[in-house]
C-alpha cells in the first residue's frame, strides 16, 4: 500500500491505495492508523491510482468533474460495499436519505444500518456519503465533521447554480 496527500479547498487530504485501487481518503488530522492501516506507508508521486485519484479530486473542487472513475478497493462486508456504491449514484448536488439509501440497496427498513456503513465510508468525497442527509433534511455525521459536509454540498450546489443546502 502507498499513500499520496493532496491539499484541497476542504483541508489536507490523504489518499491510499493497495494495488487493486484507491482504499481510502483520510481528512486532514486523520492517520492511516486511524482506520488500521500501518503508520509506515510510504508516500509516492508515480502510482497511476492515486495519480488519478489526485486528478480526478483536484477537477471536482475545481468544478470541472461530477463523477469519478478511479479504480476502488473496498474492504467491508457485502452490505457495507453495497451501501457505499449507492453512494455514487446519488447525483452530483442532489441529497437523499438514509431510507431513499436503504430502498436504493434492496433493504428498506435498514436506514439505520446504512448510516452506520456510512460511517465507516473509507472513500469519502469519491463516495459522496456527505450527500446523505437525515429524513428532516438535516445534516447529520460526517467523518469530516459538519462543517465539511456543508462545505462540500455548497460547492456542488454552486457549480449547479443552485442556493447553498
Amino acid at each position: 500500500m502507498k499513500l499520496r496527500h493532496l491539499d484541497s479547498p476542504i483541508g489536507g487530504l490523504t489518499l491510499v491505495a493497495s494495488p487493486e485501487g484507491l482504499t481510502h481518503v483520510l481528512f486532514e488530522g486523520q492517520e492511516p492508523a486511524d482506520v488500521g492501516l500501518p503508520d509506515d506507508l510510504p508516500e509516492v508521486d508515480d502510482d497511476p491510482t492515486l495519480e488519478a485519484a489526485a486528478a480526478q479530486l483536484d477537477e471536482y473542487f475545481a468544478g470541472e468533474r461530477r463523477e469519478f472513475d478511479v479504480r476502488l478497493d473496498l474492504r467491508g462486508t457485502r452490505f457495507q460495499r453495497d451501501a457505499w456504491l449507492a453512494l455514487a449514484r446519488v447525483p452530483y448536488g442532489e441529497t437523499r436519505t438514509y431510507g431513499e439509501q436503504a430502498e436504493a440497496i434492496g433493504r428498506p427498513g435498514a436506514f439505520r444500518a446504512v448510516g452506520a456503513a456510512n460511517g465507516r465510508n473509507p472513500i469519502p468525497v469519491i463516495l459522496p456519503c456527505h450527500r446523505i442527509i437525515g429524513a428532516d433534511g438535516s445534516l447529520t455525521g460526517f467523518g469530516g465533521g459538519l462543517g465539511v459536509k456543508r462545505a462540500l454540498l455548497d460547492l456542488e450546489q454552486a457549480q449547479r447554480g443552485l442556493p447553498g443546502i
